[in-house]
């Protein structure tokens, strides 16, 4: 038993040992400067894979917590054919209203009404739709678009006359925090009111920093002749927004008949697809990527292959094994993607540490909905980038090193 332990490891021992003389003997050589090409094609391809994946996430969660966030995941309204900004009144007395923190995979439940009306200064007119919020309203997840001033003090009992504008419509309207501005409501008679503006939000957003202005939900009911008990609708907040879609059968079974659940990825489908065809690009993207790694990595063994024909000759003449021989040359590509996979890391990780902390690059957010390059941090898909670079370029390696079982000793050794 101890004998045959020992031949097994002395050969393996002894074909890494030629592996290294081959790596360390290639200075100066071709195969010397396509290994060094290859590993900067792996280092580089790592590099680009991270980028591109950290980028690529954080882009997609900043816009997803901006949309949710502002029209939660899932809302509940009356069931009709109104196609206007305002709602038609829902009562705050249902069962699914009383009931909702009963269930564990809901995490939040907030009224709110709209109003479309025009907002006036001495020298601008400009259409808004005031989103009505009560003091059940996270303001916490609002919390980082407020540019200026602050938001709604929502937990008075009074009616407040304050207003929270887009950064788009205080631009547009010549207005700042302090100002007071006029109201007129949309309806029949029509009605107005004096508000102040406390704050500025600037989430990126058209869809909603074009229009939309914060205000409180019971000055729309005021307006609207509404007692306590209606709102316009429910904004629902689940702990996973992956499961929407499953919640939006369970809230549609629980809701009263005349009431509609609806998805947000249904209200703002042209983002939501907008990111659908990132994930669909990037996918190619990282695809090109493999696909030349594994080019330099085949080429690069497949010289190295040519330049040793002689030796591998030699080393079958005395007796070595087609695996054997393959051993040397799989231990230099093992090198060649190690070495590259390292240094794509500290590369990689340095760029991405340097625009997390410091936000070098920017954006235009009128193009971008934020104004610079968003980083997401994932352990787990950085690792697993690296598996996938790593086992597929090692597969694809078995390729060149095939052609060794081919090649004829006495054939060989002639090109000494």
């Amino acid at each position: 038993m101890f004998a045959v332990t020992v031949t097994t490891i002395i050969p393996l021992n002894i074909y890494f040992y030629i592996s290294e003389r081959i790596r360390r003997g290639n200075k100066g050589s071709f195969s010397a400067i396509v290994s060094v090409i290859a590993t900067t094609t792996i280092a580089l391809g790592i590099c680009v894979l991270m980028l591109s994946f950290s980028v690529l996430e954080g882009f997609k969660r900043e816009i997803r917590k901006k949309i949710f966030s502002l029209a939660s995941h899932i809302q509940v309204r009356l069931s009709d054919n109104n196609e206007s900004y305002e709602e038609n009144p829902v009562p705050l007395n249902t069962e699914f209203y009383k009931n909702w923190r009963n269930d564990r995979g809901i995490e939040h439940v907030q009224i709110f009404c709209h109003k479309a009306g025009l907002l006036h200064t001495k020298k601008e007119v400009q259409g808004v739709v005031m989103k009505g919020v009560g003091d059940d309203y996270d303001v916490e997840k609002v919390k980082y678009a407020i540019v200026e001033g602050n938001f709604l003090n929502i937990r008075s009992n009074q009616v407040l006359r304050d207003i929270v504008v887009s950064k788009q419509i205080a631009r547009k309207m010549m207005i700042k925090t302090g100002d007071s501005v006029i109201m007129f409501f949309v309806q029949d008679p029509p009605k107005f009111r004096k508000l102040n503006v406390i704050g500025i939000y600037d989430t990126g957003l058209e869809e909603f920093d074009n229009h939309i202005i914060f205000g409180d939900i019971k000055l729309i009911r005021q307006i609207n002749n509404w007692p306590d008990t209606l709102a316009g609708g429910y904004e629902i907040f689940l702990k996973d927004y992956k499961k929407m879609d499953d919640y939006y059968d369970i809230i549609n079974g629980a809701i009263n008949f005349d009431m509609v659940a609806e998805l947000v990825v249904d209200r703002y489908p042209q983002i939501f697809e907008w990111l659908s065809l990132l994930d669909r690009n990037v996918l190619v993207f990282w695809v090109l990527i493999l696909a030349v790694c594994c080019f330099n990595m085949v080429s690069s063994i497949f010289i190295m292959i040519m330049e040793r024909t002689p030796m591998i000759g030699s080393l079958k003449a005395f007796g070595a094994t087609n695996l054997q021989v393959q051993s040397i040359f799989l231990f230099n590509g093992l090198t060649i993607i190690l070495r590259g996979l390292l240094l794509g890391n500290l590369i990689g990780l340095l760029l991405c540490y340097v625009q997390y902390q410091f936000k070098i690059i920017p954006l235009n957010p009128e193009n971008y909905y934020m104004n610079h390059v968003p980083i997401h941090w994932d352990v787990y898909a950085i690792l697993a980038l690296n598996l996938l670079i790593f086992f597929v370029t090692l597969l694809i390696l078995c390729i060149p090193v095939m052609f060794i079982s081919y090649i004829k000793p006495v054939k060989s050794i002639k090109f000494c």
